[in-house]
């Protein structure tokens, strides 16, 4: 469940070894795996502190949430996070699975909150350009870049490596001022 990144033995190296001062918690919703990954970061470089999924099984509903909540709370106080990464709903054809994540997203949404840390959404679509440079990039392409971004040594599985991707993503933003992150074209660019 764990994946920690390898230490850099290039004339980097030295930089890479000072302490990361922010760290976010990216968490991919699901009705039956939620994915979750904790990154230390500076805005520029990041390392993976854990990783893993939530599993709720065949249970019924009502103790599913109640079992996200309670696993996303438990993480948040294991490991302190700052800011947390959510995947925003998307587009489902089916209207009571899109009910269901609805619901599990409102759970771990709950449970940050709760916390008292900071909660940021992003589309499918902005983290796989954050982290592949493609918005239609596939599940494998996300994978292989989370672990080639965080120095894993094994790719991680797909729920993992998308909150992994999502922690990432907000990682990349951090630079960026709020005002120039939200501005639609450069004609509402403001310096």
């Amino acid at each position: 469940m764990n994946r920690l990144s390898s230490t850099l033995s290039s004339p980097g190296a030295r930089a890479a070894q000072l302490p990361l001062r922010h760290r976010v918690l990216g968490v991919d919703p699901g009705s039956r795996t939620t994915g979750f990954g904790v990154i230390d970061t500076d805005g520029n470089r990041s390392q993976c502190v854990t990783s893993g999924c939530i599993r709720v099984g065949d249970h019924p509903w009502p103790e599913r949430l109640r079992f996200i909540f309670d696993a996303v709370a438990q993480v948040v106080a294991d490991y302190a996070p700052h800011e947390m990464a959510v995947e925003q709903l998307i587009f489902a054809r089916d209207p009571t699975a899109a009910l269901k994540l609805g619901q599990a997203r409102g759970a771990v949404l709950c449970a940050g909150l709760k916390a008292g840390i900071l909660v940021h959404e992003y589309s499918p679509k902005t983290v796989k350009l954050a982290v592949v440079g493609s918005g239609g990039a596939e599940k494998s392409q996300v994978q292989h870049m989370v672990r080639i971004l965080l120095s894993l040594v094994d790719e991680p599985a797909e729920d993992e490596a998308d909150a992994l991707a999502l922690a990432l993503c907000h990682a990349h933003s951090m630079g960026i001022p709020a005002r120039r992150r939200a501005a639609a074209s450069w004609r509402d660019f403001r310096p």
